[in-house]
């Protein structure tokens, strides 16, 4: 059963459609991201979910009932918004049972309720602070906490740790996930780190210029973006322009050469071709044994060597245009160099036809 339902969700501002006839089902118990560009309209439709602004059209039903013309404070949901918003005058304990004391929820079931919360983000003896106590990270845990404290049916998260350095993220991310699965909340996160979103969610919702362009998991995201958008937003891309060669045998031209697909589903002589450069192995010319049969190989020429820690990115000429091939870093790897003729060999299905 859907937790959460969106129909023909719209904001306009203005001439401005900032979310544009967006529908969406998430379930009981999911984590969903919403990923998109600054201003697709990702936050607008996290605020309208969570009753901050209101829809021009369109409804928000949360357990099959409309809660479009509820305030905030009458949802069953809890934001955790990207300044940490905790009141400096207030302790740590205090901040977090702010909602329950509006509540008038009975002194020992306030304090259980804080005390569990504070275990529950790893912040067990921070009760007696106060946030200028904290590091930034420990704050966006206590903010966390505050929301978590009220019990929501739905968590919504926009841009949390958007003012963390790199590091932290990437602990407190794994950290929300954690958590999530521990109470077993329906949570949705705005984001516009694509790591981030593939990292964590169940499904991904990638949104541009306030319209839904994919809704899928991680993994059918990344590997089989469904348009353009999608496929040059999300992960590193090689996007080439193809030809149409013969269509009934998928096959296609770039810069003259030829190569297979799985398929080509848009009408058109010209194409836009996705090509991932992890999906690419790198031969040099002498090492054309080595290929793999019933493969693509296209030949170019080194351009030049990119060293990135834990991979290496070997930029390619073909004729016009540019290929990029990863591989993993290797100190004992005889890499080519600047100049150098090679082939770069992948399968068919790695190759996709874009919309």
């Amino acid at each position: 059963m859907s937790t959460l339902s969106l129909l023909q969700l719209t904001k306009q501002f203005g001439d401005v459609k900032a979310v544009n006839q967006v529908s969406l089902e998430v379930a009981d118990g999911e984590f969903l991201c919403i990923l998109g560009p600054s201003g697709c309209g990702k936050s607008t439709a996290l605020r309208m979910i969570g009753g901050f602004e209101m829809p021009s059209y369109g409804d928000v039903l949360i357990d099959g009932a409309s809660v479009v013309d509820l305030p905030p404070n009458r949802r069953p949901t809890a934001m955790v918004f990207q300044k940490y918003t905790l009141w400096p005058h207030m302790r740590i304990f205090d901040n977090i049972a702010f909602g329950l004391r509006l509540r008038r929820l009975p002194k020992d079931q306030i304090e259980r309720k804080v005390n569990d919360a504070l275990t529950l983000v790893g912040l067990t003896d921070y009760g007696p602070r106060f946030p200028t106590q904290l590091s930034g990270g420990e704050q966006q845990r206590v903010a966390l906490a505050r929301a978590l404290v009220l019990e929501p049916k739905i968590l919504l998260l926009d841009e949390p740790f958007s003012n963390l350095d790199a590091l932290l993220r990437v602990r407190l991310r794994e950290e929300l996930r954690r958590i999530q699965r521990q109470v077993h909340i329906t949570a949705i996160f705005v984001t516009h780190d694509q790591e981030e979103a593939l990292s964590i969610s169940d499904r991904v919702v990638v949104m541009n210029k306030g319209r839904v362009e994919q809704v899928g998991t991680p993994t059918e995201i990344y590997n089989t973006p469904q348009t353009q958008f999608v496929a040059s937003f999300v992960g590193t891309l090689n996007l080439l322009e193809g030809r149409t060669v013969n269509r009934a045998d998928n096959m296609i031209s770039i810069d003259g050469q030829q190569l297979c697909v799985e398929r080509i589903e848009p009408t058109g002589d010209v194409l836009s071709v996705a090509l991932r450069p992890e999906a690419i192995t790198l031969h040099r010319e002498t090492d054309v044994i080595n290929a793999l049969p019933h493969s693509n190989t296209l030949h170019g020429t080194v351009e030049d060597v990119y060293f990135l820690g834990s991979v290496v990115r070997i930029r390619t000429r073909l004729r016009d245009q540019f290929v990029n091939a990863d591989t993993f870093n290797n100190p004992h790897a005889n890499l080519p160099t600047p100049g150098e003729p090679v082939l770069l060999n992948f399968p068919p299905e790695a190759c996709r036809v874009l919309i």
